[in-house]
């Protein structure tokens, strides 16, 4: 019988850490991927997921919301 691998699971910090410098593009996805001991297919996953969530870091930070009254009249 053939022993099954198990699946490693990195933390989040790490996936960030691999990402960042995915965007980065000083280096080849091959290269980061050998350094950091995963497979290039999860470095071009972790860097696609962050530049999906990267706009929702400034969604709702347009300032202070006007105040309005009972009246519906701003004050």
């Amino acid at each position: 019988m053939t022993e099954s691998k198990k699946r490693r699971v990195h933390p989040p910090e790490f996936k960030a850490k691999v990402g960042l410098v995915a965007l980065g593009g000083m280096k080849t996805i091959n290269q980061i991927a050998q350094e950091h001991g995963v497979h290039p297919i999860q470095v071009s996953q972790w860097k696609r997921e962050i530049q999906a969530q990267a706009k929702s870091l400034f969604e709702g930070k347009r300032g202070p919301q006007p105040v309005w009254d009972v009246k519906g009249d701003l004050l």
